[in-house]
Formats: C-alpha cells, structure tokens, sequence
C-alpha cells in the first residue's frame, strides 16, 4: 500500500520481534519453558513441557510462574514431567559409564581373547583403539 509520501512502514519493525516464545503473565519478559492448558470438562489445569506451537488456548509460563502455578478451589494441577529433557545422572549411570570406559581402554586384551588377536566379528576389517572399520554388506 503507498500514500503520497511513499510506502507505509510497519509501525514496530521487524528487528523488535524475538523467535523466543515468553511467558504469558502480563508484564513477564522472561522466556518461557512449559505450557499451561485448562480442560474445563474436567476442572483440571494441566503443566507440560513448552508445546512446539503456540496455541490461542494455551498459556506459555516461564520457570519462576511454572512453579508458582496455582489452580482454582475444586481444580486439578497435572504437572507432566518433559521425558525428552536430560536428567541428572544417577550412581549406577556413572558406574556404567566408569565400566564402558575402562573396557574401552582395553581393545588388545578383548581382541585376543576373542580369537588369538583376531576379531570375532566376520564384518570387522581393522581396529583403531575403539573404533572398528566394518565391510559392507553384500547385496
């Protein structure tokens, strides 16, 4: 559209818009990390993980208003937990990883007692420490 003085211009310009999604409380910038949807059926307020779209239903919240939320007296707050976020580590997961390494470390003794120095794998061409080098499979 143009007027006399040349094309009119947005009123804010495009710079100002973030790709980062905020939370949804009036007068919160911070970025937002779960999503809050009421089912009104079932008096229930339900808290997840940020949903990939922004819905005109749902309310993005960011941490601090995540934690704080409260439903209405007679409604159900369920908080669903993100399974796709890392966790913290647990004792056995170190232990793991502890073994994983130490055998690692170990390629020659694993290599000779699989066969007198040579692999077990009929796939294996060669080794480099840990890293094996494969054939191709025949078609």
């Amino acid at each position: 559209m143009e007027s006399r003085r040349g094309p009119l211009k947005s009123a804010v310009p495009s710079n100002v818009v973030s790709p980062v999604r905020r939370c949804s409380r009036t007068a919160c910038g911070r970025p937002a990390v779960a999503t809050l949807t009421y089912v009104y059926a079932d008096s229930t307020a339900v808290l997840g993980p940020l949903a990939t779209y922004a819905e005109p239903h749902c309310y993005d919240l960011c941490a601090e208003h995540s934690e704080r939320l409260t439903a209405p007296r007679g409604w159900e707050v369920v908080r669903l937990t993100d399974s796709s976020a890392p966790s913290r580590p647990s004792g056995d997961d170190l232990e793991a990883l502890a073994n994983a390494v130490r055998e690692a470390a170990r390629p020659h003794e694993r290599a000779a007692e699989a066969g007198g120095g040579r692999s077990a794998d009929p796939m294996e061409v060669t080794r480099r420490g840990h890293l094996r080098v494969l054939r191709s499979p025949e078609p």
